[in-house]
């Protein structure tokens, strides 16, 4: 016997009969003796029309009310699940985060797991049950419902994995894996077979949305094998994503990956003495905004620019937060630009061997793509774009990298 967490996307679940054909899913699961734990997104694009419904209350909707709002896609999605297995002559249980002793952080909207609690899933396992977790949320100390973020199902299903030392991690969603570039995008892109940790955190760090990155990391951490699936397409192996990869491989880029929306923020005129970068960052991490690229020019005649990314949803607070201490700063001014993108190609070994760097600038210059700012990492180079020529660059990029070929 085996125990399995299964996670199902919101396209997996978008409908009644979608929810049913998972009911088919997990009750062919049960059948094989396994103890299965199923968590659940939000119907198709429920969390989408929570955030609009909210919109046309409020301007600016309480953090808290937001999270206890948008918490309730996923509880419903449990709720249908477990009254579709019971329809099918199974014993199954809805829990919500809370229920299932997800203890949380108290930021709202990106809460991260401080501990779960297995006792009540154990019991509800024990008894020959399936256990089916809402997705996305938690509970803090002081009983506030709290969420993880867009993709924060993914999280719920590799920590509970960890948590109940499952054999089995998998993730069903409507691709066939974890493709070398957006399909969407990339008609030519294919699903890889394997992938370690690392290049999957950054692959969804930069852009991939097939998993959420906090999901790969408590899976690298905890060593928990991830399977990324399609829901649709049984004969599709997927992906497997997981610590040990074919060493010295032949293509050292497994991957492109995108973001079609980023903000660039620029401070301009500061000051260079020892300290200004903390007094720029620390306040910004108070205010949860998350930065990306950090680019900061050389001195001229002790004055220089710190250039930053940010997600669009957080532009407007690092701006309030920026001007907020500008003056301290003795910085000039305050500029941004809204709308640039980014594209990145992911590999590991990259580092260790000539010439990735300058195909993939040749690449974009013989696309005539302009490149506004680049960073790196061992196993990653990302270039900020303009968000218009973005499918251009992935496109070419995958060409340029014959990613379109088998390994």
């Amino acid at each position: 016997m085996a125990r399995v967490v299964q996670k199902y996307g919101g396209s997996s679940v978008a409908s009644a009969d979608h929810i049913k054909r998972v009911a088919a899913r997990l009750q062919a699961c049960r059948a094989n003796g396994d103890d299965v734990v199923a968590v659940v997104s939000a119907m198709g694009k429920r969390t989408d029309e929570l955030y609009a419904l909210a919109g046309q209350v409020a301007s600016t909707p309480e953090p808290r009310e937001m999270d206890v709002l948008l918490s309730t896609g996923e509880i419903v999605t449990s709720t249908l699940l477990s009254m579709a297995l019971h329809e099918l002559g199974l014993d199954a249980v809805s829990l919500t985060g809370a229920q299932a002793g997800i203890r949380t952080t108290s930021v709202f909207g990106r809460a991260r797991i401080a501990e779960i609690q297995t006792e009540r899933m154990e019991r509800e396992l024990n008894a020959g049950r399936v256990v089916i977790v809402a997705g996305f949320q938690g509970i803090t100390e002081d009983f506030d419902i709290t969420t993880f973020g867009r993709g924060g199902s993914d999280t719920t299903a590799v920590a509970l994995a960890a948590a109940l030392e499952a054999d089995r991690c998998e993730i069903f969603t409507d691709v066939a894996g974890v493709y070398t570039a957006d399909p969407r995008v990339c008609p030519e892109a294919r699903p890889l077979r394997d992938i370690g940790y690392e290049e999957m955190l950054e692959m969804a760090t930069t852009g991939a949305r097939v998993m959420h990155a906090r999901a790969v990391e408590i899976g690298a951490l905890y060593g928990v094998t991830i399977r990324v699936a399609s829901s649709f397409d049984d004969d599709a192996p997927g992906t497997l994503i997981h610590g040990e990869m074919t060493m010295e491989q032949g293509n050292k880029v497994r991957g492109i990956a995108h973001q079609n929306h980023i903000a660039k923020v620029t401070v301009r005129g500061v000051p260079d003495r020892p300290g200004i970068a903390a007094h720029l960052f620390e306040p910004l991490a108070n205010a949860n905004v998350s930065v990306d690229t950090i680019v900061q020019n050389a001195s001229v005649e002790k004055l220089t620019d710190m250039t930053f990314t940010v997600a669009p949803s957080d532009l407007d607070s690092a701006l309030t937060v920026v001007e907020g201490v500008r003056v301290e700063l003795g910085a000039a001014e305050v500029v941004h630009e809204p709308d640039l993108g980014t594209v990145s190609i992911i590999g590991t070994g990259m580092a260790s061997a000539p010439g990735f760097a300058a195909l993939m600038f040749r690449t974009l210059f013989d696309s005539e793509i302009n490149v506004d700012m680049i960073s790196t990492s061992d196993i990653r180079i990302t270039c900020v774009i303009a968000s218009e020529r973005v499918g251009d660059a992935v496109r070419a990029l995958h060409t340029a990298f014959d990613l379109d070929r088998e390994d």
